[in-house]
């Protein structure tokens, strides 16, 4: 090698225009000669070095390796005391080859790629060539100069993509259109071939899945399956039923499955950084969470909702979820439901609509002090809502709401600080729910404009909670992270009145060339 570790931390863009030509020229020879030394030591395995068979792994072995391998068995000789048996004689007699299901390889001809007549496990499904498009590199890859049709130019690679589109004649609907992608290669005049390749995102570290064009469904079609299996509902293998019967389409639930989780990481930054961001920043937030199950492990879903973005996350029931979302600093109004975390922040709001169902149920009780209870909470609730809507709907009143309110509120905290410790368990817990959280019950006097109901959050969620019902949760971490993404996605877009799907096809298509993802649709 001729430049060291140390050498190479020195080395920069800054320092490489520092140096003259001559001086550039001689680095860059440097540099080629170790980028060739490197890859051979990469390419190195024990049948071109000295390196051990061990070093090598399985699947990278050659047919010639394993048959040698299996030779090696069939001709070890048996071991113990047992004397041969007619069978054992007359099988010595058959050559190695033709035993066993690993020997039987050796009478390949040894080239890789699958052998003339064979199955195979390729696509079976021959769709026509609907149309061909030609990529063609732009400026060399050596010199970075221009380089057009004037080059020489060959063929290199190609590839397939599956799409749906409008048709022709411009009706309504889509069909199923199959381009075949042709890449090139062109000579500079400096003698340096440079090829262009298919776009590819920069690896995720949490996720399995590529971001790339080399994928077979096109970025409609993906978004399309995202439709039948995150709106619709539908399950992986409803999804390739759907498609091959209405649609003539026949893809595996592996590819439907790659297709789910493809788009949900093309648009993982822009829930983290768009809809995250409006979620924090907006002046009235409502958050709810239902029980989320993955793979048998309880996990919850939560829901942070607004009127122009609504944010999904799939964790544990703590307070560093909330944090989590919301960050450090949040100040502005949150409606929720009585759920312990939520009692960090300043402003909140509780939903009255608990309290009322809880009241209901205690009116309906055979115990006679519950029932007293009920009656009390409900009556002080009908007070309390008749003056909000009094007070939305006509002009300011001429007192505080609050003041006006105190002695019908007073007479309800002696009620509960009285049966905190009752001996009717559905009794001591809403009175114990309505002193813990108190002030927040009554903000809406003081801000009649605020809601009375977490109602907001919970048809955000009901949607999902229907999907988690049908398909009893999700299987992997991966899936559930694609899940969260793609369901905020879609119910963001649906606040600002606008079609997630056009939005989310078009995510796919600008991340897959590894370019920022388009932002969202204003809100209406």
């Amino acid at each position: 090698m001729h430049l060291s570790d140390h050498d190479l931390r020195q080395l920069d863009e800054a320092y490489v225009e520092t140096l003259s030509d001559e001086q550039a020229r001689a680095l860059l020879i440097k540099t080629l000669a170790d980028l060739k030394t490197a890859r051979e030591r990469l390419g190195q395995n024990p049948s071109n070095s000295s390196r051990p068979p061990s070093t090598q792994a399985p699947w990278e072995k050659s047919d010639e390796d394993e048959q040698e391998e299996t030779e090696e068995e069939v001709s070890s000789p048996p071991t113990g005391d047992k004397e041969e048996t007619s069978s054992e004689r007359k099988s010595e007699e058959n050559p190695p080859a033709k035993r066993g299901k690993k020997s039987s390889k050796s009478s390949k001809s040894g080239q890789p790629g699958r052998p003339k007549g064979a199955p195979g496990h390729s696509r079976t499904q021959q769709l026509p060539v609907d149309a061909e498009c030609t990529h063609a590199p732009e400026c060399c890859a050596g010199c970075s100069k221009p380089l057009n049709d004037s080059h020489e130019s060959r063929a290199h690679n190609a590839r397939y993509e599956i799409e749906l589109i409008q048709p022709d004649d411009g009706g309504n609907g889509l069909v199923v259109h199959q381009s075949k992608h042709i890449y090139l290669e062109r000579c500079c005049d400096c003698g340096h071939w440079t090829r262009a390749e298919p776009g590819r995102c920069a690896e995720g570290g949490e996720w399995s899945v590529a971001l790339s064009e080399w994928h077979l469904a096109g970025p409609t079609l993906v978004a399309f399956i995202c439709a039948l299996t995150q709106r619709m509902r539908l399950s992986r293998a409803r999804v390739r039923e759907f498609l091959s019967d209405w649609l003539g389409l026949s893809l595996s639930t592996s590819t439907i499955n790659q297709c789910v989780h493809e788009a949900a990481r093309a648009v993982e930054a822009v829930v983290e950084n768009e809809i995250q961001e409006a979620v924090r920043n907006v002046e009235l937030l409502y958050a709810d969470e239902t029980s989320w199950k993955e793979h048998g492990k309880l996990l919850w879903l939560w829901v942070f909702t607004c009127t122009t973005a609504t944010l999904f996350i799939v964790g544990r029931r703590t307070r560093e979820m909330v944090r989590r979302v919301l960050g450090e600093s949040f100040n502005n109004w949150l409606m929720s439901d009585g759920y312990w975390v939520y009692r960090d922040f300043d402003r909140r709001l509780r939903c009255l609509a608990h309290l009322i169902r809880k009241a209901h149920g205690l009116e309906d009780s055979f115990d006679q002090e519950a029932r007293r209870f009920g009656t009390h909470v409900l009556r002080v609730m009908d007070r309390v809502i008749e003056a909000v809507y009094a007070a939305r709907g006509g002009a300011p009143p001429d007192h505080d709401l609050r003041a006006h309110h105190a002695p019908l509120l007073n007479e309800l905290f002696d009620a509960c600080r009285r049966l905190a410790d009752s001996g009717h368990e559905p009794t001591r817990a809403l009175a114990r729910e309505l002193l813990n959280d108190w002030d927040t019950f009554w903000v809406v006097l003081d801000h009649p404009e605020l809601p009375l109901t977490n109602n907001e959050a919970e048809r955000a969620l009901r949607h999902w909670v229907i999907a988690r019902r049908i398909g009893m949760g999700t299987r992997t971490p991966q899936g559930t992270r694609a899940f969260a993404l793609l369901a905020s996605v879609i119910e963001t877009c649906r606040k600002r009145s606008a079609s997630p799907w056009p939005y989310l096809a078009e995510v796919v298509r600008q991340r897959r060339k590894d370019l920022p993802a388009p932002p969202l649709p204003a809100a209406a």
